[in-house]
């Protein structure tokens, strides 16, 4: 198992919609309970991986209700809850009802591209509004900004809610620079799935992923096998895993998953524009690599 609540595997859960293009909440529960059964340490909900920025107010509402009713408390859970609009942010904060929340995941302002300065104050504010611990998301490929290690760490060393980071920048350098100075209890998460092992080799505690949506349990397995030094373990389970992880991003986050976990018959693919189902092509290759395991 994980050493603490926040390590090892998250799943940035999907949100599945009907042929309406409404939030199927009935598929969503059978989802949570799917991931619950196979090995999960936590849940991360009204992410990226959620289309969380073109559900409504109503919308969010009912996914996150519905995914606490299905966990029952088993699992801890995450909130995705950050944007660019600083006062907006502390807002919501305020009119977020915590109950059954055991962490927020924010990220990194997108799109008015803040200096280092204006992320560090950013993150304050939220730091001195939130009642619960706070994961920054790092992950400059959407965002336009990378939050820089210095940054990171004096998050860290300076406000005792701002407990981790998503680590999304694809630098297994920049990861190193955070373990090396980070306060003991601070935990560094991979925000990728394919070099998810590579950074636990040198310190990431685990990984909020979203292969874990349709393979939880081979992705737990890799997990907790780093975790407890089984590396011989967990390098084979990175292997197979890392063909299938390479078709899923291969036309965008989240159409690849969606595609993989209706062809588990988990949820249907349904996406919200402007987002696109993936190519037959690929649709086809991910079943062949699905087949594998």
């Amino acid at each position: 198992m994980a050493e603490n609540k926040f390590s090892g595997t998250g799943v940035a859960i999907t949100t599945p919609f009907n042929e309406k293009n409404s939030p199927d909440l009935e598929s969503l529960t059978v989802h949570v309970n799917y991931l619950k059964s196979n090995g999960i340490d936590f849940l991360v909900v009204l992410g990226t991986t959620g289309e969380s920025v073109t559900l409504n107010t109503d919308e969010k509402e009912a996914v996150v209700k519905t995914i606490l009713k299905a966990n029952n408390g088993d699992l801890p859970v995450v909130l995705g809850l950050g944007g660019n609009n600083t006062h907006a942010i502390v807002e919501k904060i305020k009119s977020t009802d915590f109950k059954g929340i055991d962490a927020i995941l924010s990220v990194a302002p997108y799109y008015n591209k803040p200096t280092q300065e204006g992320l560090y104050q950013h993150f304050k504010v939220i730091s001195e509004n939130s009642p619960v611990p706070i994961i920054l998301y790092n992950v400059p490929g959407r965002t336009g900004k990378n939050i820089e290690p210095g940054t990171i760490l004096k998050l860290a060393n300076d406000f005792k809610n701002i407990i981790a980071v998503k680590e999304a920048s694809g630098s297994i350098e920049q990861s190193m620079d955070i373990i090396r100075d980070k306060p003991s209890d601070f935990i560094v998460l991979s925000g990728e799935d394919a070099i998810t092992l590579p950074l636990m080799s040198v310190g990431v505690s685990g990984v909020i992923s979203v292969v874990a949506n349709v393979l939880p349990k081979e992705m737990s397995d890799m997990v907790h096998a780093a975790l407890s030094n089984n590396f011989n373990k967990a390098n084979l389970l990175h292997y197979r895993l890392l063909p299938v992880i390479e078709k899923l991003f291969a036309e965008g986050n989240p159409a690849g998953i969606k595609c993989a976990l209706e062809l588990k018959g988990i949820i249907s693919g349904y996406l919200r524009l402007p987002l696109t189902q993936v190519s037959e092509q690929l649709r086809n290759e991910i079943q062949k690599d699905l087949n594998q395991f």
